[in-house]
């Protein structure tokens, strides 16, 4: 009925769109954990571990998601949502994408500087304040583009 490979929650939804839609639930509480991991218990190599970990994952992740997206689209699985001819599944995709694309730009830049910067085994320097002012952005991104993204999947291929 639909292009590309069905999801596995029940709704309109495509594989990849279920998958990364799940692995968001995963996704922001580790990343809470590894920011808990550095701040209250100084734990820096887990903390870089556990970050560009999360990051390898997410730009895989990414990358197959949206090879599947250029290959089969949403739209036509989208189509039936009540909130689809109103323009709304549309426009909630638009302040998706913003934080999607912000937080994709933002965390390369701190992981590479990080890498870059921070002494190995990693410690505090003075690259520290940067790293903690811009790493605390891009996990407010992240949390944002999963709000988002959710609610996009919602909006566009759950609502009957």
């Amino acid at each position: 009925m639909y292009p590309g490979f069905d999801g596995f929650l029940g709704t309109r939804a495509s594989f990849m769109l279920d998958l990364v839609s799940l692995a968001m639930f995963v996704v922001v509480p580790v990343l809470a954990w590894s920011v808990y991991l550095v701040k209250s218990k100084q734990n820096y190599v887990l903390h870089k571990r556990v970050q560009v970990t999360l990051g390898s994952v997410l730009l895989v992740a990414v990358t197959l998601f949206e090879i599947d997206i250029r290959m089969h689209g949403w739209s036509k699985r989208a189509a039936a949502s009540p909130h689809a001819a109103s323009g709304t599944v549309q426009y909630v995709l638009w302040v998706h994408l913003f934080f999607a694309v912000s937080t994709a730009l933002l965390w390369i830049v701190v992981i590479y500087r990080a890498l870059k910067n921070m002494p190995s085994p990693p410690s505090p320097c003075a690259h520290s304040k940067w790293h903690k002012r811009w790493g605390w952005i891009a996990a407010i991104d992240m949390v944002c583009t999963s709000i988002t993204g959710w609610t996009f999947y919602w909006l566009a291929f759950a609502a009957k």
